[in-house]
């Protein structure tokens, strides 16, 4: 038995049936380049034949009776492929909002523990003639790098790779342990389990005081503490049902923006969620009390763990600075909380969040989950945070699945009691692909937030390419004022010109004007103006 360990176990002791945390993806094919195409056999297949490559695939989790250890990833003798892989279709017309709501359904379904924790779901009917692999992997498993690196054991770099090696069919999985000689290792580890919830505390408190000593030296703003973010509608206890919507944002204007503006492309992403973020609240009437605080998980795996399943993960809060309007001065506000975040992440470190993950109980961390839900206790507290905010890099070039290419892949984050939203992005090609999941009730017009973020991205390129254009001639001695984004959310997106034939020409105002009277005349709109000619 592979034992779950750290971060692991906490995400099957935490899962609630209104919580279920696993990970989707919604990735589509273009499978017109393929002789015959590509149908639902050809990828079970696929899937068939690399399985081997990724041995957790045929590993279901056993628990320790009582909860008294965490569990670990055994080889299940009754594997059954045709329960992981499944067919389904889209409704006509097969488009984005058909999609949407059929990923919904499925990210709102647990996954069966007594089998191995994931299920991939080949989606046909999509438009266009494509079709959809809507994958689901729990969270126990794999972290957002390390679901990177798994699914690309199932992809190619070209349509035609060639011959494959052939995986050796030598699985025999040996008797599930029982149940009498888990109990019996878990009490012995049990005086390790004590020793190390005795240096988890101890290493807390000295933690504490060294972060304190810090943020006394420091001074100024301080990035935010758990419970310090504003109450609002998209926090509260949460329902096991969900709504998902996609967004796209091109990369190349992530980096347009960033050659202007500065910052990282995690304190761009944080911008574009902010924009989305506040449209939603506009449309619902809401002002909350302050910028909404999010959780942005961090990679801590080390060079040698690439390639490993498992989590490696630690988190920062982070303010999105949603209360400021101005997207650019929105960027330089995000910009310098991350950068605080991150140094106090580099003297935190990942190991408080596994230790203590590692240390506390399955029976324990459970009941909590289970006592916050039954009692509702998100309703009348605080929130720890507003939503989850995860940026995973992919490869730029092309991948493909049985010869068909992969034009797209958006991810789905779990959301957890409290927190009703998250949002996972993940570049692949030159598109950031924004993957928006919600609780139905709290956050049923998550398509309000996905849209706010693409228009944010196209009202940031619009406001740099005004800023980059060199002053008029005629207004050599002074500089246009700075934009501000419109707090009107019905205003036109930024950059909307009417005449569109001088869009990108700078006319002096005489000119412009009197242009403005020609056209006027010739079209026969009004009688002509003295002076037009």
């Amino acid at each position: 038995m592979r034992r779950f360990a750290g971060l692991d176990g906490a995400f099957l002791a935490f899962e609630s049936p209104a919580a279920p945390l696993h990970i989707v993806g919604a990735m589509v094919f273009d499978p017109s380049d393929v002789p015959g195409g590509v149908g639902f056999e050809d990828v079970r297949a696929l899937v068939a034949r690399r399985l081997p490559r990724v041995p957790p695939f045929r590993q279901r989790a056993v628990a320790v009776p009582f909860g008294i250890d965490h569990g670990g990833l055994v080889d299940d003798p009754s594997f059954d492929l045709d329960y992981h892989v499944r067919r389904s279709a889209l409704p006509r017309p097969g488009g984005r909002a058909e999609l949407a709501a059929a990923v919904a359904d499925i990210a709102e379904r647990p996954l069966d523990r007594s089998r191995p924790l994931w299920e991939f779901h080949v989606v046909e009917g999509v438009e266009g003639g494509r079709f959809a692999l809507v994958t689901k992997v729990h969270h126990a498993i794999i972290d957002g790098v390390s679901g990177a690196e798994l699914l690309a054991a199932f992809f190619d770099l070209t349509p035609h790779p060639g011959p494959q090696p052939v995986d050796p069919e030598t699985w025999s999985p040996p008797p599930v342990p029982g149940e009498l000689g888990m109990v019996r290792d878990a009490l012995g580890e049990l005086p390790a389990r004590i020793e190390g919830i005795v240096r988890a505390t101890a290493g807390t408190v000295r933690l504490a005081r060294r972060l304190s000593g810090r943020n006394r030296e420091v001074g100024g703003t301080l990035p935010p503490s758990p419970f310090d973010a504003p109450r609002t509608s998209i926090n509260g206890s949460v329902s096991p049902h969900r709504r998902v919507a996609l967004a796209d944002v091109p990369m190349v204007s992530v980096d347009e923006v960033r050659s202007h503006l500065g910052g990282s492309v995690n304190d761009v992403v944080l911008v574009l969620v902010a924009g989305g973020l506040r449209r939603l609240f506009a449309a619902r009437g809401e002002a909350p009390d302050s910028s909404l605080v999010a959780m942005v998980p961090v990679s801590v795996r080390r060079e040698d763990e690439r390639g490993t399943l498992g989590n490696r993960v630690a988190a920062m809060l982070v303010s999105t600075a949603s209360g400021v309007a101005d997207h650019a001065a929105r960027l330089r506000l995000v910009a310098e909380d991350m950068a605080k975040a991150k140094e106090q992440h580099a003297l935190v470190g990942a190991e408080p969040f596994a230790t203590w993950a590692d240390a506390l109980a399955p029976a324990v961390a459970t009941r909590l989950a289970r006592l916050a839900t039954n009692l509702r206790v998100f309703d009348r507290l605080p929130p720890p945070f507003n939503l989850v905010v995860s940026n995973v890099p992919g490869p730029r070039e092309d991948l493909y699945l049985a010869g068909a290419r992969l034009e797209s892949l958006h991810p789905f984050g779990p959301i957890a009691d409290g927190v009703g939203v998250n949002v996972t992005v993940f570049s692949y090609g030159g598109t950031l692909f924004v993957g928006v999941t919600g609780c139905r009730d709290l956050a049923g017009d998550v398509d309000v937030l996905a849209a706010g973020i693409e228009r944010t991205a196209a009202e940031l390129v619009a406001h740099v390419r005004r800023a980059d254009r060199p002053v008029p001639w005629w207004n050599a001695g002074s500089v246009p004022p700075r934009h501000r984004a419109d707090d009107v959310d019905d205003a036109p997106a930024d950059g909307d010109l009417a005449d569109g034939e001088l869009a990108d020409v700078e006319l002096p105002p005489w000119l412009a004007a009197r242009l403005a009277r020609r056209r006027a005349h010739v079209a026969g709109e009004g009688r002509a103006v003295p002076g037009a000619g």
